[in-house]
């Protein structure tokens, strides 16, 4: 098998797209601070997760076990967008 049909090197390649998208078009003037910042965060929830279930193997772990690490990944990034939105602007 090709290393590039393997699912690890495509994920690996998806992770640095989407680390490129973070860093040269999040992080531009393009768009205002609130979207930047949610784009930012939802990117890095998301390759939280694929780090998790390709590199920690935790794609055929137990269920619950499975569950709680997603939901975990859920929380924490609602948790921090939540007090990034409840913090009041400083000018």
């Amino acid at each position: 098998m090709s290393v590039w049909r393997e699912r690890v090197t495509m994920v690996w390649l998806g992770l640095m797209v989407a680390t490129c998208v973070t860093t040269w078009v999040l992080s531009k003037d393009l768009f205002s601070p609130a979207v930047a910042m949610v784009g930012i965060f939802l990117i890095a929830a998301v390759k939280v997760r694929y780090v998790m279930l390709d590199f920690m193997e935790l794609r055929h772990a137990p269920l619950p076990v499975r569950v709680a690490f997603e939901a975990w990944i859920v929380v924490v990034a609602a948790m921090i967008l939540g007090f990034w939105f409840a913090t009041p602007a400083t000018a």
